[in-house]
């Protein structure tokens, strides 16, 4: 731990913990910032798709029981796989993405932390 004069001349408020440090840095906020932009959009998507899901079955009976073809298979049915579909797609697309764009600079920000040079 530094002293207060270390900790003064190094523009760190005194008494900050390690965790705080790296929490200010820009290498966070950054990898902050783009984890917000991925999972924020699109969980807001996905909350969208599963009330309207839900306000269709509560409100829309018709509609939602309207068979399709000769078949058993209904309107409301295909929704309610379709809320399973898109559960398994937006999963992929977060670890495609995290894999790709994500994880990279995680891991370049954790060796920095671990080694002590952020």
């Amino acid at each position: 731990m530094t002293d207060m004069s270390t900790a003064d001349s190094l523009g760190e408020p005194p008494g900050e913990t390690e965790y705080q440090r790296v929490q200010r840095s820009p290498e966070f906020q950054d990898l902050r910032r783009r984890f917000r932009n991925f999972v924020f959009p699109m969980t807001a998507l996905f909350l969208v798709w599963y009330f309207v899901y839900v306000l269709l079955a509560n409100y829309a009976h018709d509609f939602m029981s309207t068979r399709l073809g000769d078949s058993n298979i209904t309107v409301g049915l295909l929704f309610g796989l379709g809320q399973f579909v898109s559960t398994f797609v937006i999963t992929m697309l977060y670890a495609r993405w995290a894999n790709r764009r994500f994880d990279a600079q995680a891991d370049e920000l954790r060796r920095e932390i671990e080694e002590g040079e952020l």
